[in-house]
């Protein structure tokens, strides 16, 4: 089953001589239990692709399938609900909330979907053990390592029934050991419990972890292809370094 398709999807800013085309025309699918990476020069479009992808924003041209569901055919209750319950957003700044603990912050989604506060905290905790980060559930972010409030990042995105995980260089703000392991979750996500995960990444040794890369230029998918079984240095089309 594709988890997510993105048919032709163009997505443009402005008007006249400063309209700037931020997506031109853009296919992509993702299967499900498939770990989709995406890269690209800054400017390319990757955070606009995750942003259309999660029904962040709506595209100017093109259609999104999100579970086989045409994301334009449906309400804005209903595209709240789809967001809330299949889809999970990894930011690069975490976005985890102060004055929350750990397991309050990955247990919020399910609180404001209408889950009781206890069942969403046992479903937080679990999913914090899951990344091994139980004995960490009761601190707030501030008291937790980059790669720990990462985790929290990832649990919150994870939590409940959602089968699409959006993440945008989730890696960006932490060492290569960290963002190796922040990779490795991911994947294990996608082979071991069938989630699909869409990752932008500007590192292609951690894009390498992934099913697909998909490389962006311009707007414009510029090329894609499978790396080889297991983590390795993978460099873009013409990337000689």
């Amino acid at each position: 089953m594709r988890m997510l398709e993105l048919r032709r999807v163009s997505r443009s800013y402005g008007q006249g001589t400063a309209e700037v085309h931020a997506l031109r025309e853009v296919s992509l699918s993702a299967e499900e239990g498939a770990m989709v990476a995406v890269m690209g020069p800054s400017g390319s479009g990757k955070s606009t692709l995750l942003s259309i992808a999660g029904t962040l924003e709506e595209p100017t041209g093109g259609e999104v399938l999100v579970a086989g569901q045409a994301v334009a055919g449906i309400s804005r209750n209903a595209r709240a609900r789809l967001r809330r319950r299949t889809i999970g957003y990894v930011f690069q700044d975490f976005n985890l909330l102060p004055g929350l603990t750990a397991a309050e912050n990955v247990a919020l989604p399910l609180e404001l979907d209408g889950l009781s506060a206890r069942k969403a905290r046992v479903a937080g905790l679990r999913a914090l053990e899951q990344l091994g980060l139980g004995e960490r559930s009761g601190h707030y972010p501030d008291q937790l390592s980059g790669g720990e409030r990462q985790r929290v990042a990832i649990a919150r995105a994870m939590v409940g029934d959602r089968r699409l995980l959006l993440a945008d260089e989730p890696s960006g703000a932490l060492d290569s050991v960290n963002s190796e392991a922040v990779m490795r979750l991911l994947h294990d996500a996608c082979k071991n419990d069938g989630m699909t995960a869409v990752v932008v990444t500007h590192d292609a040794e951690l894009a390498s972890w992934a099913d697909r890369v998909v490389f962006l230029r311009d707007g414009r998918v510029a090329d894609q292809t499978a790396p080889a079984p297991g983590p390795q240095s993978l460099l873009a089309p013409g990337d000689t370094r």
